[in-house]
Formats: C-alpha cells, structure tokens, sequence
C-alpha cells in the first residue's frame, strides 16, 4: 500500500543532500521506530536516517530527513 506523502521544500533539499529516495522514506515512516517530539511531530528512524513529519488526516507531511548520528 502507497502512502499519500506530502514534502517540504527542506526535506526534499535534504533528501537530495543526503541521497534518501522516496521509496526510503516510506519504508521509513511504515516501519521505523516512532518517537513523538512536541508539539505535534513524529520521528520515525530507520536504518541510516530519520524522517521527521507530521499526520494531517489521511497524509503525511515530511518536514525533513536527517542522518541518524
């Protein structure tokens, strides 16, 4: 199942920076280990990287992807 992904400007710069594909960051946000940081977003790690976005009904909205380190 495909989600309905929505990117920042930053995150796609930093998906671009950091070689993340799309394809990642829905493996990411599907399967990584979620951690809430307020107010409202969540950090999802998985493998290498994090992707931290927010919920908006039925799409998820990637603020910005970032090493794990």
């Amino acid at each position: 199942m495909t989600l309905k992904i929505q990117y920042s400007k930053h995150a796609r710069e930093q998906m671009i920076l950091r070689g993340v594909s799309e394809t990642e960051v829905e493996e990411g946000i599907k399967k990584g280990s979620k951690t809430l940081q307020k107010p409202n977003k969540i950090i999802s790690t998985f493998r290498y990287y994090e992707v931290v976005y927010r919920k908006l009904e039925d799409t998820y909205f990637v603020i910005t992807v970032q090493p794990r380190w």
